[in-house]
């Protein structure tokens, strides 16, 4: 079987929800979501083997290296604001549980979501990858009843070997004034700092300069894996492309699409992207000289 054209690593997530549960985590929606832009999808994970990911995740390849269990997360929402609590937590990932034939993918995603992925693993991929680290899981630390809670990251950076870097301002929290000291030093580390700020954008740095595209319009339904769909669509596109401002703008839009349905059955296809981005020519990446 040919090596995939996108890889994303981290862990598969079991969300308790009334009645069940439901699948989650980056890996989840980046796979979806790059599947139905047209890419050969490969999945890094650690499972106890429960998820049924054979029958639901049939079109991507999966490394799955085990775990003792699954994690799993219980969610609760409270005035549009959700809690989160730590059932179980699986093993972590190691570099080596990457084949040596996907280290050179075109695309990769590292997408932990409870630090599983070790600060190192993004430069285990070939300096010709396109990389996209996502700084959530890194961002989070659990208190004494296991409720998910924002975090300092005090060790060696997760984002070695990183080309573009994605946050969102509830990870990083951005009502503290440390907010603006850490993403300084993101973007002169990082080639491309991407923070996501929900309805009302996206913030980009590359080299120093910072531009911002405003969000779609659209009805929210379900923010759920929205970040994760940004992120999929803009590494693709400037994958595609090269050019910074295009892959805001795809990004964009593919988020805008899916947070108008439920979870990863909202992640659109190619045609919904572009159909939102013809709707809304207005919405552009403009630097700071232009907003």
């Amino acid at each position: 079987m040919p090596a995939p054209d996108f890889v994303v690593a981290g862990h598969f997530v079991r969300d308790v929800v009334p009645g069940g549960w439901e699948l989650g985590g980056t890996v989840t929606f980046a796979a979806v979501q790059a599947h139905r832009l047209g890419e050969r999808v490969g999945v890094v994970t650690r499972t106890a083997g429960d998820l049924g990911l054979d029958a639901r995740m049939a079109f991507a390849q999966i490394i799955d290296a085990g775990s003792p269990v699954t994690t799993s997360f219980q969610n609760t929402y409270r005035e549009g604001h959700r809690k989160q609590r730590v059932v179980t937590r699986g093993a972590p990932l190691r570099p080596e549980d990457v084949p040596d034939d996907w280290r050179a993918a075109p695309i990769v995603l590292v997408g932990p979501v409870l630090g599983e992925a070790p600060a190192d693993f993004a430069a285990a991929f070939s300096d010709a990858s396109l990389v996209g680290v996502s700084a959530q899981g890194w961002l989070r630390e659990l208190d004494a009843e296991g409720n998910v809670r924002k975090a300092d990251w005090t060790g060696a950076p997760f984002w070695r070997g990183a080309d573009v870097l994605f946050v969102s301002d509830e990870d990083l929290g951005v009502d503290d004034g440390r907010a603006t000291g850490v993403l300084e030093r993101w973007c002169a580390e990082v080639r491309i700092v991407v923070m996501t700020r929900s309805r009302h954008g996206a913030r980009v740095c590359e080299g120093g300069a910072w531009g911002a595209i405003e969000a779609f319009p659209e009805d929210e339904v379900d923010p759920t894996g929205a970040g994760d769909t940004f992120a999929t669509a803009f590494l693709i596109r400037l994958h595609e492309t090269g050019d910074l401002a295009e892959a805001a703008r795809f990004g964009g839009a593919a988020a805008s699409v899916s947070v108008g349905g439920v979870g990863a059955a909202a992640m659109p296809e190619r045609a919904e992207i572009e159909r939102r981005m013809a709707e809304h020519p207005e919405v552009v990446l403009r630097t700071s000289s232009q907003s």
